[in-house]
């Protein structure tokens, strides 16, 4: 390794957030029409651990958790408007916190030249939920197999990397402007991207909501975005609940004035509720703060 990248590694490890720099929040709601909730979602932090099998020394005073390495985030959106929806999204967000317990953790740091095994690995995590989802049905099955939408966000400074299987969507928020990290995986966006609609007609046409890809479906196709990680930048992860009542340009107002996750969280939800909440909604907002304050740990809720 060349001085400069000593140098660089050295920085890098100086700017990495501490636990208590971290504001963590997500919630889920079923909405004002569904009968039931059919997202799920997670919030988590990977450690190195030390197992204590015996010791004279006062536990307290071991360091048993270790370093943070990586924070990651999950949000999935059942397909099908039935209980087959709630079980899939329910099963891969399973799976997926059993495969970064498992199988991410290895990779420890996200020097550049481990990346593409990363990115790999880290496609491997959804096709391994997609197997996991299509084992919930049969062959008789007389509307097809459960399915669900898959949007992870996995941070391993200084790098992070969002996988996308479906239209839940990631954003991030820095330097006064919104960036959507994700692109939606529906039939309708595919015929925009082939210039077949306008994206007006993509948003109005009855393909909107139609997913091409998805966990559990016929044709999955995971894609890994790789972005540096900013303090102060804000991550938005979401389902498809709240973009169909708010609008990116209002995503980006309330992230720009944001005073903690929690409260943008729900400052969101309250908004979607009141333009009908026709969906269930899954929200989780994530940042790093550049100057530590007193620790209030992580948070979630499932209202």
């Amino acid at each position: 390794m060349s001085l400069s990248e000593v140098l660089n590694a050295t920085l890098a490890a100086d700017l990495k957030p501490r636990d208590e720099d971290l504001d963590l929040f997500g919630l889920t709601h079923q909405g004002l029409v569904r009968s039931d909730n059919q997202d799920q979602f997670l919030i988590g932090t990977l450690h190195r651990e030390l197992a204590v099998h015996g010791t004279s020394l006062p536990t307290a005073q071991l360091p048993l958790r270790g370093e943070r390495f990586a924070t990651f985030a999950v949000v999935a959106d059942g397909v099908g408007g039935s209980a087959d929806g709630a079980a899939a999204s329910r099963r891969a967000v399973e799976t997926i916190a059993r495969y970064v317990q498992s199988t991410l953790r290895c990779f420890s740091a996200a020097d550049p030249a481990h990346e593409p095994a990363f990115v790999e690995a880290f496609r491997g995590a959804a096709l391994e939920a997609h197997e996991a989802v299509r084992a919930l049905g049969g062959d008789d099955r007389e509307h097809g197999n459960p399915a669900t939408t898959l949007t992870l966000a996995i941070g391993v400074w200084p790098r992070a990397y969002v996988l996308q299987v479906g239209d839940s969507r990631c954003y991030v928020y820095g330097d006064g402007a919104l960036r959507r990290l994700t692109r939606d995986q529906t039939v309708a966006q595919d015929l925009v991207d082939s210039g077949k609609l306008t994206p007006e007609e993509g948003a109005r046409s009855p393909f909107h909501n139609v997913l091409a890809s998805a966990i559990g479906g016929q044709h999955p196709d995971p894609v890994v975005t790789a972005v540096n990680q900013l303090r102060d930048a804000v991550v938005l992860l979401c389902s498809d609940g709240l973009t169909r009542h708010v609008s990116d340009a209002e995503l980006a107002e309330h992230l720009g004035s944001l005073r903690s996750a929690e409260q943008v969280c729900r400052d969101l939800l309250r908004l979607a509720l009141a333009r009908g909440g026709h969906d269930n909604i899954t929200i989780i907002v994530g940042r790093a703060r550049r100057a530590r304050r007193a620790r209030s740990g992580d948070s979630s809720v499932a209202e």
